[in-house]
């Protein structure tokens, strides 16, 4: 069966690829550029609030200031520069001096549309486009000039053109992002330009649709990713914003949605400001989008203990994330990380255990190696991920890198009383291959905010001897001191606190590691304990606490 199903996404991935290569041929036709071409609107019902694009912004706070002589510097950056994305997708409009002549954004503007008014592959990417036309629609007062009808003519012209090519698209995208993205457009076109309002009725029946398949009953995403948990609420937040702005009614479901995004995001907060790296996670800071909410007036005082099958324990200024959750389906699996069982704590402002990271903004190379189980604060047997992932190259060019088998989580515990908290889980990933299960319990103790923490490999049938590793991933920047017993290790935090890892069991060791949250690889820390399971059952137990 599982052979059958392999094969039939294989040959859905070659369908998927050969039709992508033809409509790229279409894309870049002269008669399909014409089918582009509809009404030219005249003016906009209203101006959207440039400020709601703040969360969308890579920049810093900065106004930039653009002399004439600058236009031909930055024509060439445009036309030449690598990083696409931050410069077609003309965000920086945003951070742009409103003082400054709106006759130089013409000029970039009108370079840009003469060099790319027709599908160019790469800049009309659909997330890259629909930021590009709802950054332009939100900048209209600094981009329009009343005195030049033949640039606004332009403009709106082309506007719709890249509006069209989005809502043509629409229904073959699988990438969420894209699709979020894509949906937003079509909501802002509608709204804005009269002429166009069905587009707003079909992107809110795509949004009904894409919260429908996406989200769980918790407003989580079902791919288990933080990161897209962040990203979907600041659209919706956009969108029902705009819908405000254009005195039309929030439909309930918009409502719902972002009110649960809110309670998810809340639960994860904690003094760093940032959200967990499970499933495809970046050390992304939430200060600014926390402060967004609050000029907004958005907030949620409401806290779950679980969200994306992640287990939260919070207490004072401490916080402990463990993933009891299972693989999302292979169709929602391209960003999953292969670590059941792992777990993030940090307490004040220090992250002290920490996942790896997702390689994302590195290269392909950095997020292949960045899914593998060693790459989380978890077990793992014989080097052996916990999932694998797809090798093909085809599949991979069609769904991206996603997963090839799955697992079952089981025996989910969750214990609280004034003294401790216990949780704890076990998974069969290994059960076929090696004939053992793991179990992880970790006991929170509250009055001192450490954690004592156990590793169960329980024997099945015919337990082989194999080696393991328990790994604990330390976040950039803490250092470490082995201790001459070999049975601890101590580490003091960017914030100049002590704490004690140890386990007397087995010798701990320490490797090298290395941290892919940001935006390249860094050499970092990682503490291990090496074993053998000896055909029998294993119980390994350490503990981390503050030094004394």
């Amino acid at each position: 069966m599982i052979r059958l199903k392999s094969i039939y996404i294989y040959f859905l991935a070659i369908k998927k690829v050969l039709i992508r290569s033809l409509k790229e041929l279409f894309f870049g036709s002269n008669y399909y550029n014409k089918l582009l071409d509809s009404d030219v609107p005249s003016s906009f019902l209203f101006n959207p609030n440039p400020y709601l694009l703040s969360p969308f912004l890579n920049h810093k706070d900065l106004l930039i200031k653009i002399s004439n002589e600058d236009v031909r510097n930055f024509r060439i950056s445009l036309f030449e520069n690598k990083e696409k994305k931050s410069i077609h997708n003309f965000l920086w409009l945003n951070l742009i001096d409103r003082k400054n002549e709106n006759e130089i954004i013409q000029k970039i503007i009108g370079e840009w549309i003469k060099k790319y008014s027709k599908y160019t592959k790469g800049i009309w990417d659909e997330d890259l486009t629909s930021l590009r036309v709802i950054s332009w629609i939100s900048n209209a007062d600094l981009i329009l000039n009343t005195n030049d009808k033949d640039f606004n003519k332009l403009f709106y012209k082309n506007i719709i053109r890249q509006t069209n090519f989005v809502k043509k698209n629409i229904n073959n995208l699988n990438d969420e992002n894209k699709k979020i993205s894509s949906i937003s457009l079509l909501v802002l076109s509608g709204l804005v330009f009269k002429e166009y309002y069905v587009y707003y009725k079909i992107g809110l029946k795509e949004l009904k649709k894409f919260i429908e398949d996406y989200f769980d009953e918790n407003g989580f995403p079902k791919n288990r990713n933080f990161e897209n948990l962040l990203t979907f609420v600041q659209y919706f937040i956009l969108v029902k914003e705009w819908i405000k702005n254009a005195q039309e009614v929030v439909p309930e479901y918009l409502e719902n949605i972002v009110e649960k995004n809110l309670v998810c995001l809340n639960s994860v907060n904690n003094p760093l400001k940032k959200l967990p790296l499970f499933n495809g996670s970046t050390d992304k800071s939430l200060s600014n989008f926390f402060l967004y909410l609050d000029k907004l007036n958005y907030s949620s005082k409401k806290n779950l203990k679980s969200v994306g099958q992640v287990q939260i324990v919070k207490n004072k200024k401490t916080a402990l994330y463990f993933d009891s959750g299972e693989p999302p389906n292979y169709q929602l699996s391209k960003d999953y990380q292969s670590g059941p069982l792992s777990f993030e704590y940090s307490s004040d402002k220090d992250k002290i255990i920490t996942n790896c990271g997702y390689g994302r903004r590195i290269s392909k190379k950095f997020q292949i190696l960045s899914k593998f189980t060693s790459g989380q604060s978890t077990l793992c047997i014989d080097d052996t991920s916990v999932v694998k992932f797809k090798q093909s190259n085809l599949i991979n060019k069609a769904y991206g890198s996603t997963i090839s088998n799955s697992f079952k989580i089981f025996d989910v515990e969750r214990k609280e009383d004034k003294i401790n908290i216990v949780i704890s889980a076990t998974h069969n990933a290994y059960l076929e291959k090696f004939g053992y299960l793991h179990k992880r319990k970790i006991n929170f103790l509250k009055k001192s905010n450490s954690i004592e923490g156990s590793d169960y490999l329980i024997k099945k049938n015919e337990g082989i001897n194999v080696g393991f590793s328990i790994r604990f991933h330390l976040y950039p920047g803490i250092n470490t001191v082995r201790t001459l017993s070999g049975k601890s290790i101590l580490l003091q935090t960017n914030g100049n606190k002590s704490w004690v890892f140890s386990s007397d069991e087995l010798a701990i060791d320490l490797e090298k590691s290395l941290f892919f949250g940001r935006n390249k690889a860094l050499k970092n820390k990682c503490i291990v304990i090496y074993g053998k399971t000896m055909h029998q059952d294993v119980n390994v137990n350490w503990k981390l606490k503050k030094a004394s």
